[in-house]
């Protein structure tokens, strides 16, 4: 299968506005922010800009971080305590806390990143502990990294994230970057799109490897719609 890769050059500015989280507590960003459209550069193949992602996962089991998605996968990712202390103490807080558990991706840019971490669905709230300050390392930002979103303030990183789907340079020093999927990278590549999803994805469990936490039981399909019949109309006037 051919990927559309898309323009290497992005503008910081833009890439900025991409990945905005406004906790509920800040005072600014009502507007939402737009992405825009990017020029397609050239075609590759996949495996030309997946950057490699390590398939052991017989990691620290401190340091991997366990996602059940609502569509049925599973994503590990491997925390790095070495690229961002301050920020990996903030996940696991807020993973034992079961803070992330039912929220949902409620921002997917095909080709670029899925975001999550808001409780409030909307892209501007966050949790009620402190911002954090930045970490930014000279770790790049290529397929399967995990880094914090925030908004222009680069001491304002809270509970947000965001999973990439493909390379991205501009985002490098911009943006703390703290781990990187180490299994699952294609149950992140089929969650659902839209800014926000008309049926977003949702974290059914968030948990840290090390606790040993069972695995949720599987959800149950969503019904398909119905048409509506004067027959269900009348049934449920009865009730």
């Amino acid at each position: 299968m051919r990927f559309r890769v898309l323009a290497s050059f992005v503008s910081g500015a833009v890439m900025a506005a991409a990945l905005v989280a406004a906790p509920a507590f800040a005072q600014q960003k009502s507007a939402k922010d737009e992405v825009k459209p990017f020029k397609v550069d050239r075609v590759v193949s996949s495996n030309a800009i997946q950057y490699a992602i390590d398939p052991d996962e017989s990691h620290d089991p401190e340091n991997v971080l366990v996602l059940y998605l609502s569509n049925g996968g599973r994503i590990a990712i491997r925390l790095m305590p070495q690229w961002a202390p301050h920020h990996i103490e903030r996940i696991k807080t807020l993973v034992r806390q079961g803070f992330y558990d039912g929220i949902i991706f409620h921002r997917v840019i095909d080709g670029f990143m899925a975001q999550t971490g808001d409780p409030t669905g909307t892209g501007q709230g966050g949790s009620k502990l402190p911002d954090l300050a930045a970490e930014f390392n000279d770790v790049p930002h290529g397929r399967g990294t995990v880094s914090m979103a925030r908004t222009d303030d680069p001491n304002s990183a809270n509970s947000q994230f965001f999973i990439v789907f493909y390379p991205r340079s501009a985002l490098d020093r911009k943006y703390t970057n703290f781990g990187r999927v180490i299994s699952g990278m294609s149950t992140a590549d089929s969650i659902a799109r839209g800014e926000p999803p008309a049926h977003p994805t949702r974290i059914i469990q968030a948990s840290i490897a090390a606790d040993n936490k069972p695995a949720p039981p599987p959800q149950a399909a969503t019904p398909a719609p119905t048409s509506i019949t004067a027959d269900m109309l009348n049934h449920s006037k009865a009730h």
